[in-house]
C-alpha cells in the first residue's frame, strides 16, 4: 500500500467586522495576501495533489480558491459540509471515507478540530494559525487513518522559511 499525504490547510484570516453568519464570513485583507502564499508554497513543495477537500464556509472557499490558482494542476474540489466547525473526531472520519484512488489530499478548514486532527494522527501538537499547513504522511489506506503510523513532515505557516520539516513532503525519496 502507497504512503499518503494529507495536507490540512488553516483557512486564511477571516473578516470579523460584518453582520454576516458565521459560515458566509469573507476573507480579511490579510487573509486575501496569506492564501496565494500557502498556494505558492504547496505549488514548489508538493508534487501532486489528487483532491481538495473543502469546508462550505466562505472564507474556506475563498482560501482554497486562492491558493489553488497559485498550482499549474488543480484538483478535483468537493465541497463537505461535514468540515464545517468540525471535530478531530470528525474529520477523522472524513478522511477515513476518501478514496483510495487518491494518494495525496488537501483539506481546507477550521480549528480546533485541524490542529486537534494533527495531534490525533501524529501524536504532535502543532499551533494551526490562520493559512497554517501541516503536511501528513500515512501509512496505509485512509480508512486506516489513526489506527496506522503518521509521520508530521512540514508544519506552519508560509513562506516556506516559516514551515518545519526536513524534507519536501509528498516528494519521495
Amino acid at each position: 500500500m502507497p504512503e499518503r499525504t494529507l495536507i490540512l490547510l488553516r483557512h486564511a484570516k477571516s473578516d470579523w467586522s460584518g453582520p454576516e453568519a458565521d459560515v458566509d464570513r469573507p476573507l480579511a485583507e490579510r487573509g486575501l495576501h496569506q492564501a496565494p502564499r500557502a498556494g505558492r508554497w504547496l505549488a514548489h513543495s508538493i508534487d501532486r495533489i489528487d483532491l481538495a477537500v473543502v469546508s462550505p464556509a466562505i472564507r474556506a472557499r475563498s482560501t482554497w480558491e486562492l491558493a489553488s490558482a497559485e498550482l499549474d494542476d488543480r484538483p478535483p474540489i468537493w465541497i463537505d459540509d461535514r468540515t464545517y466547525d468540525a471535530s478531530a473526531s470528525q474529520l477523522l472520519g472524513v478522511v477515513r471515507a476518501l478514496p483510495d484512488d487518491v494518494d495525496t489530499v488537501v483539506l481546507v478548514g477550521h480549528n480546533p478540530g485541524i490542529e486537534d486532527l494533527v495531534s490525533l494522527l501524529t501524536g504532535e501538537s502543532v499551533g494551526m494559525p490562520t493559512s497554517a499547513l501541516a503536511v501528513i504522511a500515512l501509512d496505509g489506506s485512509w480508512s486506516t487513518a489513526g489506527r496506522s503510523a503518521a509521520t508530521l513532515r512540514a508544519s506552519g505557516r508560509p513562506p516556506a522559511a516559516g514551515l518545519s520539516g526536513s524534507r519536501k513532503p509528498g516528494r519521495t525519496t
